[in-house]
């Protein structure tokens, strides 16, 4: 037999680019390699760790959790997971919560609840769900099928039928939206994939109106926007409009894996005993994980430095705009979920800055996506701007 110790190529499947950094520890805003480097995290994991990484109140409570429960089932009671739902609708406008393990579980959650409140509640044949061109809900078939990138849905098809996508902040395209046929509206109000795009405001509150008037859930895919990523717990607050239907992910755990679907009562009333599960959904390390996370928002003021951060880093980013005019076109995005669209390749900066110890992300071809803590410092974010600097100066 061959030795497994011996391993000439690696036994995980490529479906991911790798960059050449192996990471060992991280904590706070940094991040430790194999070999010892630092790095300045400004990607928090893609908007996972948002109180920094391994924050020290969720830690002890996840380490208590450990000593007590790791599993339970969810044919019973598990109290971490009725104390994190009670937080979550006490926090939100909404009444019931489904626990899922990550963002696209939490979509295909929503996706399911729309389906069987038109079917079960109203006794409506609509069944189609209109999302946006340039969006990102996950890569279940059924949420990639809700995305509007066709790089995400090569070599998938055929799609599942009942996804249409409208073109995004168009308000002419919404009076194509029908009750007769559409039974909800799926959007997230900041595009992060599709380039960090920001929904309009006044096009928003057309959009909930609409769909007021013709009978459609509006669900808002807050997977990366929410658990204070913007400036408020959740993106939907700085839009006045009060959503059936919202998904959550990402931050909501700190780095554990937790997906949740909350619902208002009315469209709640779709699901029942039997008609959607999950095994790990809602466990009790990862209900605890998700409980001490929003217990330092509410004890921390988080959100006040959230927001404060994310003022100092906007005008950090537009006075690097003013330095290379010709290289940055346009900073865009809200609170700490933020963009520059590049005239180099995006990819391009990631890897310069990376090489310069600071790591940010990829949001299409020519957006760079910065994502620091909301814990951030404002030395930490002048050190990411001083080697962004370098970058362009090197380009």
């Amino acid at each position: 037999m061959p030795n497994p110790q011996v391993v000439s190529e690696s036994s995980v499947m490529p479906t991911y680019s790798r960059f050449p950094v192996e990471m060992a520890k991280a904590k706070g805003s940094y991040i430790w390699d194999s070999e010892g480097l630092r790095y300045l995290d400004f990607t928090s994991g893609i908007a996972v760790c948002n109180l920094g990484h391994v924050p020290e109140q969720v830690k002890e409570k996840v380490e208590e959790q450990l000593n007590t429960l790791w599993h339970c089932s969810n044919l019973y009671h598990i109290p971490a997971q009725e104390q994190l739902a009670a937080k979550l609708t006490a926090l939100s406008c909404h009444d019931k919560v489904f626990f899922c393990n990550s963002g696209a579980e939490a979509n295909e959650a929503a996706i399911k609840l729309a389906r069987r409140y038109s079917k079960k509640v109203k006794q409506s044949e609509a069944f189609e769900i209109v999302t946006f061109k340039h969006s990102f809900h996950g890569r279940t078939m059924a949420t990639l099928s809700a995305t509007g990138q066709e790089k995400i849905q090569d070599g998938f098809v055929p799609l599942l039928e009942g996804f249409s996508y409208l073109p995004y902040n168009d308000s002419e395209a919404l009076e194509q939206l029908s009750g007769q046929k559409t039974c909800a509206v799926l959007l997230e109000l900041v595009q992060g994939e599709g380039g960090v795009i920001p929904a309009d405001l006044e096009w928003v509150q057309a959009l909930e109106k609409k769909c007021q008037a013709e009978g459609i859930l509006l669900m808002v895919d807050e997977i990366q926007t929410g658990i204070g990523r913007t400036g408020t717990l959740f993106a939907y607050e700085q839009y006045g409009i009060l959503p059936d239907v919202m998904t959550l992910a990402k931050g909501l755990g700190s780095g554990f894996p937790i997906g949740a679907m909350l619902a208002k009562a009315e469209a709640a009333k779709a699901f029942e005993p039997g008609s959607h599960g999950s095994t790990f959904g809602g466990n009790p390390l990862a209900a605890t994980a998700g409980l001490a996370t929003l217990d330092v928002f509410e004890s921390d003021e988080i959100l006040e430095t959230a927001q404060k951060n994310g003022k100092y880093l906007l005008t950090a980013l537009q006075d690097l705009q003013a330095q290379f005019p010709d290289q940055i076109k346009e900073v865009r995005g809200k609170g700490l979920l933020l963009g520059l669209v590049t005239t180099t390749e995006a990819i391009k900066i990631v890897n310069k800055a990376r090489d310069l110890q600071v790591l940010v992300l990829v949001a299409g071809p020519n957006v760079v996506r910065i994502l620091p803590p909301l814990t951030t410092t404002e030395a930490e974010i002048d050190a990411c701007l001083a080697v962004l600097k370098d970058v362009f100066q090197q380009l």
